[in-house]
């Protein structure tokens, strides 16, 4: 018989978050939360709690442990999750509309670069290594050519003949100014990012023109961890479902990342998941 503060425990839905900025996430994360916890009380739910983590290392270690159940997070950080802590994807989510999405590499429109091969001895700017389009699929793209990333000092240094050097900018708009400004030679965004106005200035966009656009990847994840019983696993997926076709979850979903519905992991996004996975790894390997 378990103990009290077991029961208790097992009586509490905790959906986590890795943030920068817990406040705002907080705000984000609590209406849908609190849609979900009153509908999962047939399998033992009574209270729902957030809990923040500041890097994926912590949210894995609180996944393992048992004190965090559900996180939504992007597929590349989905899958490191689930090869940290044993974390299994539950569902798929659109946000804004957008299921998948791809990375597309980019350079000035009088570049003579005109494929991945051309990048070879140039330099590449990327936001940071926790992002999925402007890192992990780029860098996995690459390794699948045949072509090594090799991490750079600056954009002022110089890469091997037979690599391409990158550099991180930060942020989506500084990649797309560090091609316009000719500081790199090629830039690497999400397709979302390069019909965004805030990240791809009009005015810089004219000047650019993509040479490779990489094979689809899911918009984001509901992860669970997976020692989660089953009963209660099966309901969140049901509750979530339900949540995409329920007008009064719409309001908790707009602040749920701009969440438009969730969606059962098809087949061919198993596939999607599983190169994520061997991509990974293989940038963990070969890359970092």
């Amino acid at each position: 018989m378990p103990a009290a503060g077991e029961a208790v425990e097992r009586s509490v839905l905790v959906l986590g978050r890795i943030s920068d900025d817990p406040q705002a996430h907080y705000e984000q994360l609590k209406p849908l939360l609190d849609y979900v916890v009153p509908r999962m009380r047939d399998v033992g739910i009574t209270e729902g709690r957030i809990l923040m983590a500041k890097d994926p290392q912590q949210m894995a270690s609180y996944l393992r442990r048992g004190r965090v159940d559900w996180v939504t997070e992007t597929a590349g950080t989905g899958m490191a999750l689930e090869q940290r802590s044993g974390a299994v994807p539950l569902l798929l989510t659109e946000r804004n509309g957008v299921r998948t999405y791809e990375s597309l590499f980019f350079v000035r429109r009088d570049s003579p670069i005109n494929t991945l091969a051309d990048l070879k001895g140039q330099t590449l700017a990327l936001q940071s290594a926790a992002s999925t389009s402007a890192y992990l699929v780029p860098a996995m793209t690459l390794l699948e050519q045949g072509i090594r990333p090799e991490i750079l000092l600056s954009p002022l240094d110089t890469p091997a003949a037979d690599a391409v050097g990158y550099v991180f900018a930060r942020s989506e708009l500084n990649i797309s100014t560090y091609v316009h400004k000719r500081l790199v030679d090629a830039g690497a965004v999400s397709s979302l990012d390069w019909e965004d106005v805030r990240a791809m200035p009009p005015a810089f966009r004219r000047d650019l023109r993509v040479i490779h656009r990489s094979e689809p990847v899911p918009r984001a994840l509901e992860m669970v961890r997976g020692d989660l019983p089953a009963p209660v696993r099966r309901r969140l997926q049901a509750v979530l479902l339900e949540a995409s076709r329920d007008p009064l979850a719409a309001p908790a979903l707009r602040k749920f990342f701009g969440t438009t519905g969730f969606h059962v992991v098809d087949p061919a996004s198993h596939q999607r998941l599983a190169r994520l996975r061997a991509g990974l790894v293989r940038v963990r390997l070969e890359v970092e």
